[in-house]
């Protein structure tokens, strides 16, 4: 559903992301990881089509993002870790806007079953600048499912959010993907990315480390315990220098 082919991204001869490849299949809920700077804010950009890759193939359900990106952007949902929504519009009108944009007919029951899940009925009617952040952050996520993307981009997805929007956030991904939907997280929250990912992609000065099941990161690092918690794992892939794949 996504499939990333020798990505590289440079910024004026400063290298963000080098000769990167992996995939995400239908079903699969991928957390990448990664200290600030390795490069995973790039990447998902480059295949939401946001900037374009230095050199490399970049596919979402089959469509290149740089050969056609008005068809790879419509089976495609993006919520950034810092959503910009338009002060002016209410909430509904920001979901209006969306149906409009993608072409979603009959999109108001899907929309209003979006805000009931999301506890935002109370807000149809608000201008998104009289949220608060938490809430602007749901907004933005209830826009991104409303087409009911194929793949799913999320950077940083519960900042702003209470416990009870955490949980609903989480068990929206786990629908999704249950779906068929391949869905990407990118979180400093390692909890987060355990609780919720089925593979992962450890990212380094641009570079792959790992990449491959949850349950196989533990064998990729020789020196880490068979109980070890994911927070381990990464600090022995990022501190080590080591690199190491399951696919």
């Amino acid at each position: 559903m996504i499939q990333v082919t020798d990505f590289h991204k440079a910024y004026r001869g400063t290298v963000a992301v080098e000769a990167l490849s992996f995939d995400v299949q239908p079903g699969q809920v991928l957390g990448l990881l990664g200290p600030n700077g390795a490069g995973k804010t790039t990447t998902m950009r480059a295949i939401a089509g946001v900037i374009p890759p230095t050199r490399g193939r970049l596919l979402v359900a089959g469509q290149d993002v740089s050969i056609d990106p008005v068809a790879a952007k419509r089976l495609l949902a993006y919520v950034p870790d810092d959503p910009k929504l338009f002060d002016a519009l209410t909430v509904w009108e920001h979901l209006q806007f969306i149906a409009s944009a993608y072409r979603v007919s009959d999109f108001e029951p899907h929309a209003t079953a979006l805000l009931d899940q999301f506890e935002l009925i109370p807000k149809r009617d608000s201008p998104a600048q009289e949220l608060s952040r938490g809430m602007r952050q749901k907004v933005a996520i209830c826009c991104a499912y409303l087409h009911n993307p194929r793949a799913i981009l999320f950077d940083e997805p519960i900042t702003g959010l209470d416990p009870h929007g955490i949980r609903t956030m989480k068990d929206s991904v786990r629908q999704h993907a249950a779906a068929g939907a391949a869905v990407v997280v990118s979180s400093h929250l390692l909890s987060l990315v355990q609780d919720l990912c089925t593979h992962l992609l450890i990212l380094h000065h641009g570079r792959r480390i790992f990449f491959g099941p949850v349950e196989d990161a533990r064998a990729a690092f020789a020196n880490v315990s068979g109980d070890a918690s994911l927070e381990e794992m990464f600090f022995r892939a990022t501190e080590g220098n080591v690199v190491a794949t399951a696919g």
